[in-house]
């Protein structure tokens, strides 16, 4: 199972048995015996020029029936719960739809003072925290076709970035620190930050947020984006991504 695992981990398309041993600590002889089997079950092939091995096709088979069976809120329910619960504010699962984004779940914490989100109901790419952090990370292509389409940015809030260069900036300065930050661009005395989600292709299939009272929360929204990436780094370990 190590040298199955070493194939998902290393980041190379193919390993040769030298490098396996090296990198486990195994004796060659015992690396042979052990691709010998796995070639056997299709879990891994070999080159015959090369001698060089890579995951086969019973091995991607079985990626597939993961990610058949993976359940975005599912995956997504603790982490929420954590955020949550560590940083006394609410915490949301967003998902998109187009050129729309909405939230799919929410835990929100116990407190007199707080912010709740309403559930499906979409939002434009460009307004919020969430949807902006969506926007970002979508291809350069889409991100070009997003703001060509939607030449006149509409409004949610007066706070709402509506100018097509000072968004392109934003998007820019998200890019560089992994998160999107909001205050009052999607709804008024609320500020927020959200992180992406990626799937094992690296594309950004999700969107969790941390959002509270702009009063409370502003302060406090750089020492909380941390834990935010975190927490969206370990969602996205589990549906295969792994960063570069």
């Amino acid at each position: 199972m190590d040298v199955l695992l070493l194939f998902g981990r290393v980041g190379r398309p193919d390993l040769g048995v030298t490098e396996i041993a090296a990198e486990l600590g195994l004796t060659k002889a015992a690396v042979h015996r052990i691709l010998t089997a796995l070639r056997n079950r299709d879990l891994v092939a070999v080159d015959p020029t090369t001698r060089r091995y890579a995951l086969g096709h019973a091995a991607v088979a079985l990626g597939r029936a993961y990610l058949a069976r993976t359940d975005l809120r599912a995956i997504a329910a603790p982490e929420l719960r954590g955020l949550s619960a560590e940083t006394g504010e609410t915490a949301t699962l967003s998902i998109r739809r187009g050129d729309m984004r909405l939230y799919a779940d929410q835990v929100v914490p116990e407190q007199e003072l707080r912010l709740e989100v309403q559930l499906g109901t979409p939002y434009p790419l460009h307004a919020g925290a969430s949807s902006k952090a969506f926007l970002a990370f979508l291809g350069a292509d889409e991100i070009e076709y997003y703001l060509d389409q939607h030449a006149e940015l509409e409004p949610v809030t007066d706070k709402t970035i509506v100018d097509a260069k000072a968004l392109r900036l934003e998007i820019a300065a998200i890019q560089r620190r992994g998160y999107a930050t909001s205050l009052g661009e999607r709804k008024i005395g609320a500020a927020s930050i959200a992180a992406p989600v990626f799937d094992h292709d690296g594309h950004v299939i999700a969107v969790l947020s941390l959002a509270g009272p702009l009063s409370r929360f502003k302060p406090r929204m750089s020492e909380c984006a941390d834990t935010l990436l975190a927490a969206a780094g370990r969602v996205s370990a589990h549906l295969g991504y792994a960063p570069s």
